[in-house]
Order: structure tokens, then sequence, then C-alpha cells
């Protein structure tokens, strides 16, 4: 079944436990980036500690009603510009309540994990993110089959991740 509008949202943003993404492309198309991601190019920054979004807004209130959003994005070196940029964001959503990780495959094998992006919630609920090759959004399909793999697949990626701000901490970013 695929998902679009109030079903997707009422996913994203109805969960009762727990959220976790899977990223494992080094840039996404979103509409009405492109122009934010040249001016990264360019030199721009946001300052992570006054920073506020809809999705950090969204983060906060999630950790105070004790519900916890993950994310785990595999990533090679040296980083892409979209990544590089998309880091920038990652950490005002750290300090808002999201746990994120960094899977750096430069050095290593990949632990068993696939090239499939992928929303979990609740641990009953999967979503596959499909993508184009340059990171163009296909459609999001609910999985409706057993979801065991995918709660390995988190298992596996938070355990051989590390948290991002020790990631940017050894690796930089910029």
């Amino acid at each position: 079944m695929f998902l679009d509008g109030e079903d997707w949202q009422r996913l994203l943003h109805g969960f009762s436990r727990s959220a976790f993404r899977l990223e494992t492309l080094p840039a996404y198309k979103v509409a009405g980036e492109a122009e934010e991601v040249e001016e990264f190019l360019n030199g721009y920054r946001i300052d992570p500690g006054t920073y506020t979004s809809g999705w950090t807004d969204k983060l906060r209130a999630h950790t105070a009603a004790g519900r916890t959003v993950q994310r785990v994005h595999i990533v090679t070196r040296p980083l892409s510009d979209y990544l590089r940029y998309e880091f920038m964001y990652y950490a005002p959503h750290a300090r808002a309540g999201e746990d994120i990780y960094i899977l750096d495959l430069t050095d290593r094998p990949n632990p068993g994990l696939p090239a499939q992006d992928f929303w979990a919630f609740d641990d009953s609920t999967v979503v596959l993110m499909n993508y184009e090759p340059d990171g163009t959004q296909i459609n999001r399909v609910l999985v409706e089959d057993d979801v065991e793999k995918y709660r390995e697949w988190r298992r596996i990626a938070v355990a051989e991740s590390v948290p991002f701000v020790d990631y940017v901490e050894e690796h930089g970013w910029q």
C-alpha cells in the first residue's frame, strides 16, 4: 500500500513509542532544498543552538512524551556536499531529542544492512522509502509482511554506528 498525505503524516507523527529511520543514500533530492544547498556551499550556516523548525518542535514534543526518534545514516567518506549540508541540520535535531547515529563504511564492510531506506514505527509498522538513483523520492510503501528483519536491521544499524556528535568530533563535516 502506498502512503501519502494524511496517511503518511499520521504514521510519521502518531507513533506511540519509537520511530526509527535508516538512510542509505549520499544525497536526497528534496523539493525546495536546492537553493538552501547552494547557499550552504557558498558559506551559509545555521546556528544549531538557536535553530528551530516544525521538525525540531515535533522532536521536542515526542521526547517530552517519552517517545524516541532514532536515525542511522550510512555514509562513506568523503562526504557528499548534500551530506555535509544535511549534517548541519543534524546538530539542532540532536539537540531537540533525535538520537542520530552515523555508520561509516569507508574502511569496513557493510554489516549486513540493506541498500533500502525505511522508517520503522513502534517496532511493528515499516514503511519503505523508495528513491531514484539521484535521490528523488519515488514513493513510500507500507510493508505488509513480517517486519522482523527490519527490527534486526535496526538493531544492527544502531549497534554498528556511532552517535552523530562523536562522529563529527572525530571526522568533522564541513
